[in-house]
């Protein structure tokens, strides 16, 4: 098996990353502001808390966008909204021809929109030229398939090769703040991803692109139990600060726990791999059929046996949990066979370290 890892940012990146946005910051809100809580309601005139506005008016900037915005149900609301105002049901869309992110999913069925599907790493002219029928396509950023290796703003050029005219949403989630770049910087008309899974406040969703996009996303969502208030804003744009190093920082700590693997350090591993599912994990894979012992183990060493957010601010002790949802449909003999670790906030010692005595347990 060969897995194809998005490339992260590495730590000296991450440090620019978050003098980026403070700098940001600096040229958007005065300091006095981001020393209050914001305020609350749908303000006259700006039909949602202008803390709220000037948050959004920073996360356009970082990203290098038309415009923003900050939207309820995390990154599912987020991709609902962008589905909700590029699409009208029973649209054909392109998709990449692996399983769907079951959030994801969900819409796609709800809307009763029909896919075309394309396999994003192949380079096979015909089924390219079947975009031509569509108007609005999704890349998920993230892996959606172990052996997934394109690269994502070679899709976007060949899709507007293709179409230009089609309509392109990157699924940003798990890669904002880790990649260099995310897709509205490499050409898509819009990203969607969630707060949550930075750091920030649960159930706030982003949304950045072009600004017909968004504020058509702002007329369906004017309602004052629709919009993200001023303290939730700053308190997402707080946490997004620290989260470019504490996860460049965790990469690192995954390539660390990854070397000592190969170099058999742990018994009764049989491969170690890099992969992004759906966050950037270690996937470990064993000689016997223990996974599921290995996880009931580690649990009771510590280890977290289930994501909150993936990456969220509860989540700080190693996390060791079995494979992706979209990775076991493709190959459900992984169930049995592989665990993923996210270091989280603790280091490639503690990940060893459990992990060898996971594994004795499992095996006794």
């Amino acid at each position: 098996m060969k897995t194809y890892p998005i490339q992260p940012m590495s730590i000296h990146q991450a440090m620019e990353m978050q003098f980026h946005l403070v700098n940001c910051i600096h040229e958007t809100i005065p300091g006095g502001e981001m020393l209050t809580q914001g305020d609350l309601g749908v303000v006259l005139g700006e039909g949602a808390p202008t803390m709220t506005r000037k948050v959004e008016a920073v996360l356009a900037k970082c990203f290098g966008a038309e415009a923003a915005i900050l939207v309820r149900g995390s990154g599912t609301g987020a991709m609902r909204n962008v589905f909700n105002v590029l699409n009208s049901p029973l649209d054909k869309i392109v998709l990449h021809d692996a399983p769907i992110y079951p959030t994801t999913k969900v819409i796609i069925e709800s809307m009763g929109l029909k896919p075309i599907w394309i396999d994003y790493n192949l380079d096979t002219t015909d089924q390219w030229d079947s975009c031509k029928a569509a108007s609005f396509a999704l890349i998920q950023h993230s892996r959606q398939r172990i052996d997934d290796s394109y690269e994502l703003q070679e899709v976007i050029q060949k899709l507007r090769q293709v179409n230009p005219d089609i309509s392109i949403l990157v699924d940003d989630n798990y890669a904002v703040m880790k990649a260099a770049k995310i897709g509205v910087q490499v050409g898509a008309d819009v990203s969607a991803f969630s707060m949550f899974k930075l750091l920030g406040p649960e159930g706030v969703g982003c949304v950045v692109g072009k600004k017909s996009i968004i504020e058509s996303i702002r007329k369906i969502n004017y309602s004052g139990g629709s919009q993200v208030q001023g303290h939730e804003a700053l308190e997402a744009l707080r946490a997004l600060v620290y989260t470019p190093v504490s996860l460049a920082i965790q990469s690192e700590q995954v390539e660390k726990a990854y070397q000592r693997l190969l170099n058999g350090e742990v018994k009764g591993v049989k491969n170690a791999y890099i992969a992004n599912a759906q966050s950037r994990v270690l996937l470990v894979e064993f000689e016997k059929p223990i996974a599921k012992a290995v996880l009931e183990a580690s649990e009771k060493l510590g280890a977290a046996p289930h994501p909150v957010g993936a990456e969220s601010k509860y989540e700080v002790v190693a996390q060791f949990y079995r494979v992706s949802a979209t990775f076991r449909n493709a190959d459900p003999a992984l169930e049995n066979s592989m665990i993923r670790i996210n270091p989280m906030r603790s280091g490639a010692d503690t990940v060893i370290n459990v992990l060898k005595r996971a594994i004795e347990q499992a095996e006794k």
